[in-house]
């Protein structure tokens, strides 16, 4: 039997239609999108006698200043938007830099994601002057406790100071995110091992939404996850590829940089950086990684000013890369 429609009826069921037509997102990684962007050489200007070592992380803050940890000394370096440095310190502080973030009160929190001798498997929270202001996890023990960690890869802070670290790094180590209250306060953890809806390998990243939900580059499943603040499973991305970085600026939008798909890892999609949307997750842009040496990629940390400029962090290749539109 054939069904008729009312006509307000029948204009209700096509507007449905088109808007499911048009907040539809792909599910694969795409390899095409246009890349606006075009390379700065050299910005960063550092003084005589640092060098790069494994650039592993970048983030603004809110003076349109760029921060940078990376695995040499000294491990944090402040530069203004020029390229100058203007501060630095972590000398000899840290195991394995790894996640940086920084808050809404200017100041630096950074992951050291192994232990040794004593040192190691902790979050860090600094002043913008470099004091510290708090540590969470022991000091060299590895662990999944309440008060430890095991491969803490990143860090993201809430506007009401809630903490969330993605503690884990694949192998043996965890892989959960644990949530602190402004004061250091366990407030809970969720996670595991696994590839199902909530399950994690390797939270190499963490980012937040202008709506609190936090995105988790999930890297070992080829996709970002994305909770809310209780730790509510809300859906997975796989379009930004095998994310290594994720950044998520104050517009929504969304950079996620991929260092390691390859034919055996996420068989048809190339690395690179993906620009998009955390609102619907559409991918805008894709600044290709270029690099002839499979070995060596581009970035594994991502983030922009707010002017829109790119800077991936840049640990195989130990550099700091600088994005504009061209």
């Amino acid at each position: 039997m054939s069904r008729s429609y009312r006509p307000g009826v029948l204009f209700r069921v096509l507007i449905v239609v088109v808007i499911a037509a048009c907040t539809r997102i792909d599910a694969a990684p795409t390899n095409d999108p246009p890349n606006p962007y075009r390379a700065v050489e050299n910005w960063a200007q550092l003084p005589a006698g640092v060098q790069w070592g494994q650039v592993i992380n970048v983030a603004p803050d809110a003076h349109g200043n760029i921060w940078v940890f990376h695995r040499s000394d000294p491990a944090i370096i402040e530069f203004d938007a020029s390229g100058r440095m203007l501060k630095s310190f972590g000398a000899g502080m840290f195991v394995q830099a790894h996640g940086l973030t920084i808050d809404g009160e200017g100041n630096v929190w950074v992951t050291d994601a192994q232990g040794k001798g004593g040192k190691g498997q902790q979050v860090f929270k600094f002043s913008p002057e470099g004091k510290i202001l708090m540590t969470l996890g022991k000091a060299g023990v590895a662990g999944a406790g309440p008060d430890t960690f095991n491969g803490p890869s990143g860090v993201v802070v809430a506007p009401n100071g809630d903490i969330f670290v993605a503690d884990g790094h694949g192998g043996d180590t965890n892989a959960r995110i644990v949530k602190f209250s402004r004061d250091g306060t366990l407030i809970k953890a969720w996670g595991k091992k696994g590839s199902g809806p909530g399950e994690l390998d390797t939270p190499h990243s963490i980012a937040m939404d202008s709506k609190g939900r936090l995105f988790v580059a999930d890297r070992v499943n080829n996709r970002i996850q994305i909770f809310d603040r209780d730790g509510t499973f809300i859906d997975q991305w796989k379009q930004f590829g095998r994310p290594s970085g994720i950044f998520i600026s104050k517009d929504d939008t969304l950079y996620s940089v991929d260092s390691q798909s390859d034919e055996k890892t996420n068989p048809g999609v190339k690395r690179g950086i993906r620009i998009g949307s955390a609102k619907n997750g559409r991918v805008k842009a894709f600044i290709p990684d270029l690099s002839p040496d499979p070995q060596i990629a581009l970035a594994e940390g991502v983030c922009a000013d707010a002017k829109g400029n790119i800077y991936a962090a840049g640990v195989s290749s130990m550099a700091l890369h600088k994005f504009v539109k061209k």
